[in-house]
This record gives structure tokens, C-alpha cells and sequence, in this order.
């Protein structure tokens, strides 16, 4: 019996919603210790492949504890409501929401970013940058006792990474149209959104469509606190799952539409209002104080649920052909300019 307490959070509010979500585990983690922990997938909504999906994934690097934390506070909103919200069972009838909130148990259990065979899951996909990227951060492939290994070259993706990308692949890129959404934290002052790419800087196919979901994000949360922008505005590189996934969606299912996003909590300003926390591993990634991290999970379960609503409502925003030049144009000189 595990006790890691996310997935024991994780399994009551299963529990909870059992009459309601599809629920599997798609990969069981062993540790050398002993300690075995599953991988879940959860799954609501009308599961036919002519709607659109959501999907929210947490845990990626284990030492990101708020990521899975975010996720599964919005999981338990979800089904919380469910017992008496009319309107979110009729929303369900047009959407999927999929979640993935521990991607990385073992890392989790562990504390630290990789998993436990020491690779970093966001560095770990067949993706190499077509620029140059940032040393270390970027991902390297010298050794597992260094932050950022990719894993050795010719090997199959980690079994975390294999989850990830069979989740998305069923669930989201088989689908018309879909959106990601990926909970990190420890990136700067600020809360940052970002998109693809990662491994260049080259502008993805899918500008105008991001362009529009902005739009209407900007004219529902006017005081959002967040920083939207390619991920390469910041840095690039090598191995990113979403990249790998995006790119997979292009050539596999050329008329379907992929939006994967990251959301990148700002630890930093956890540490500046509390200094102490640069001396704690966890702390580095996660608020420490009982009221910082309830503020945290409340603050993005509006984001969470306006992308469901967004995918729902996809037909009413999304660029016709003749409005995607135009789009087009307006993104390249916000985010490219």
C-alpha cells in the first residue's frame, strides 16, 4: 500500500465519482525500494471521437508537487459539482475531460524532478532542437546524476513518458479537436502559459487558432495574471513531450486541431514573499504555507475550467479559413515581433 498523498487524494475523489469517470491505470511504477505506484488516467464526459477533449496533466517532474496538486483540485471540483450541477452534465455531453495528475509517482515519492531511473520525462521524447539550446537546462545525455538527462541515445521512452503520450494519443489527438494543458511550476516571478515549440523557434501551424483562444480568454479573465507566449520566447529544448505530440498530430491527423499548453506557476515569488524556502528542495517548486498554496489552487481552477469551456464552444471561435491569414499575421507580431 502506497502513501503517497496526492495519489491517496487522488483515489477518495475516484471513489467519490465512481458512478461518473472512466478510470485506468496505465502504467504501474516500481521503485528499488519496493514501493509500487500506479499511473492513472481519468476520464468523464461523452466519450465519442467526434467531440472535443481536454486533457490535465500534473506531476510531470516530481518535485513539482503543485502541478498534480492544481490538477487534482480541479478533478475533485469536477466531480463534486457533478452531484448536483445541471448545467456541467450537459456540458459533458459535448466534451471530454481527461486527466493524468501523477505523471511521475515515483519522482514524486522520490522528490526530485527526474524519475527514478533518473530521467528527466521533459527532455525524454524524440525531439532534438533545431537551435541551439541553453547547456544543461536544455537537456543533456552525459549521465542520470545530472539535472536534465534525456536518456541514452536509441532508448524507447521512459514508461512515464509511454503513459503520457498513449493518453494523449487516444484521448485528445484522435479527436477533431483537443487541448493540453501540462501544470509546472518554478519558472520565474510570474504565471506563464506557454505553447509550442520548445525544440525551435519557428512558428507552429495552429498561431491563428492559440491567437483566437487567447482572445477570448483576454475577454473573459481581463485581469488574468498570466504571461502567454511561445515557450521559445524563454529558451529552448531537446525532448519535449508536447512538441513530440504536436509534431505526431500534424503528420498523423493532418485536419485535426492540437493545442497543447504549459502552464509554468511562478515559484519565484513564493520564495521572495518567503526567503526561507530557498533552503528547502520542495520549496524551491511549491508554496510551503498552508494559505499561499490554497490561494494557488484557487486561482487557476478559473483557467482550467475556461479551456474545458473553450473546447466545448470550439466551432464558435476557432478562425474560419478566410479569417487564419489575418490571425495569422496579428500572432506573428505579438509573439514574434
Amino acid at each position: 500500500m502506497h502513501t503517497l498523498p496526492e495519489l491517496l487524494a487522488l483515489e477518495k475523489i475516484i471513489e467519490l465519482g465512481a458512478p461518473h469517470l472512466e478510470v485506468r491505470v496505465v502504467r504501474q511504477v516500481s521503485l528499488p525500494s519496493g514501493e509500487c505506484f500506479p499511473i492513472h488516467s481519468i476520464a468523464v464526459g461523452n466519450p465519442s471521437l467526434d467531440v472535443p477533449a481536454v486533457g490535465f496533466f500534473g506531476g510531470v517532474h516530481g518535485l513539482e508537487r503543485i502541478g498534480a496538486e492544481v490538477v487534482i483540485a480541479y478533478l475533485q471540483n469536477v466531480v463534486m459539482r457533478l452531484q448536483w450541477d445541471t448545467t456541467l452534465h450537459r456540458q459533458l455531453e459535448q466534451v471530454r475531460l481527461v486527466f493524468m495528475p501523477a505523471v511521475n509517482p515515483g519522482g514524486m515519492w522520490a522528490a526530485t524532478r527526474a524519475n527514478p531511473r533518473g530521467v528527466d520525462l521533459m527532455r525524454n521524447a524524440p525531439v532534438d532542437a533545431t537551435d541551439r539550446v541553453p547547456i544543461g537546462v536544455g537537456g543533456q545525455r552525459v549521465s542520470a546524476g545530472l539535472p536534465w538527462y534525456r536518456g541514452r541515445v536509441g532508448d524507447a521512452m521512459e514508461e512515464e513518458s509511454q503513459a503520457l503520450c498513449e493518453v494523449a494519443t487516444q484521448e485528445l489527438l484522435a479527436r477533431p479537436f483537443s487541448i493540453s494543458i501540462d501544470c509546472h511550476s518554478g519558472f520565474g516571478l510570474k504565471d506563464r502559459l506557454w505553447f509550442p515549440f520548445a525544440h525551435t523557434r519557428k512558428p507552429i501551424a495552429h498561431l491563428p487558432e492559440l491567437h483566437a483562444l487567447q482572445e477570448i480568454f483576454l475577454q473573459a479573465h481581463s485581469h488574468h495574471q498570466y504571461i502567454i507566449e511561445p515557450q521559445s520566447a524563454q529558451y529552448l529544448a531537446h525532448g519535449d513531450l508536447w512538441d513530440h505530440l504536436y509534431l505526431q498530430a500534424c503528420r498523423d491527423v493532418p485536419g485535426h486541431t492540437f493545442l497543447p499548453l504549459t502552464l509554468e506557476m511562478g515559484s519565484w515569488a513564493w520564495i521572495k514573499k518567503n526567503p526561507r524556502q530557498l533552503f528547502s528542495r520542495n520549496g524551491i517548486f511549491n508554496p510551503l504555507i498552508d494559505h499561499r498554496q490554497q490561494r494557488v489552487l484557487r486561482r487557476h481552477l478559473s483557467l482550467l475550467d475556461f479551456l474545458a469551456r473553450a473546447a466545448c464552444s470550439h466551432a464558435r471561435w476557432v478562425p474560419t479559413p478566410g479569417q487564419r491569414a489575418q490571425r495569422r499575421a496579428d500572432a506573428l507580431a505579438a509573439w514574434y515581433g
